[in-house]
């Protein structure tokens, strides 16, 4: 009995260090409401519009009012996240005037204009420009001035929802359950106008929304909410 005990345990033993080790699978964080209070919004500074080192317009404020947050008065600023993120998920809610323009900034670095320096996810009014006509490539869905949204199922002055992954060199964003960008940024290599080629972006930095509204008309944005993957 005792030797057949013997064989036995060495045959468990060899069994095991046979048998892949399991390591556990990483997990996306929970999600963060980046806005959950009323008042200024924590976690975040306004800036300039043109260049996000630079201080904004005099007595310029972003406020969240009953869960909304409301794009600054006066206008041309951008609400900058104090951290910075890599591969993420972010969902939010969204109206715009006719003449409202904003955007969503992703992972821009602390100085420049997140159009350029890093990507800008339009929310554009149709009528921002007056009579002439928004371009495709700055209509709402759109990576501004590089990638014009698939389809286009923005509702005007309704509310609107995004969701947006940006995993590596990868994005993907849906508007109002429709997928408007699918896009391996390594693969996009030509120099737009200006700034960067895409493929040349960053692929960590601050997220943000943007102001720059003509009128009377602000951003509004509630159930904004990020979680890191």
């Amino acid at each position: 009995m005792p030797r057949l005990h013997h064989i036995a345990l060495v045959l468990l033993l060899l069994l095991t260090a046979a048998s892949p080790t399991t390591k556990p699978t990483s997990q996306p964080t929970d999600w963060l409401p980046l806005f959950p209070a009323d008042g200024e919004p924590k976690g975040f500074h306004v800036t300039a519009w043109s260049d996000v080192a630079k201080p904004p317009p005099d007595s310029a404020k972003w406020l969240v009012k009953d869960g909304v947050l409301h794009g600054s008065t006066p206008r041309g600023t951008w609400l900058v996240s104090d951290d910075v993120y890599a591969d993420f998920e972010l969902e939010l809610d969204f109206k715009i005037g006719p003449a409202g323009n904003s955007g969503v900034g992703l992972r821009f670095p602390d100085a420049g204009d997140p159009a350029f320096d890093g990507l800008e996810l339009q929310i554009m009014g149709p009528r921002y420009r007056g009579d002439d006509a928004v371009p495709d490539n700055e209509r709402t869905g759109a990576l501004y001035q590089l990638f014009a949204p698939k389809i286009e199922p923005f509702r005007e002055e309704d509310w609107n929802h995004y969701w947006i992954t940006c995993k590596g060199s990868h994005i993907k964003i849906y508007l109002n359950g429709h997928q408007v960008q699918n896009l391996n940024l390594d693969d996009q290599k030509e120099a737009p106008k200006r700034g960067k080629p895409p493929a040349d972006r960053p692929r960590t930095g601050h997220i943000g929304f943007q102001e720059l509204s003509r009128g009377d008309t602000h951003v509004q944005i509630k159930n904004a909410k990020l979680r890191r993957l």
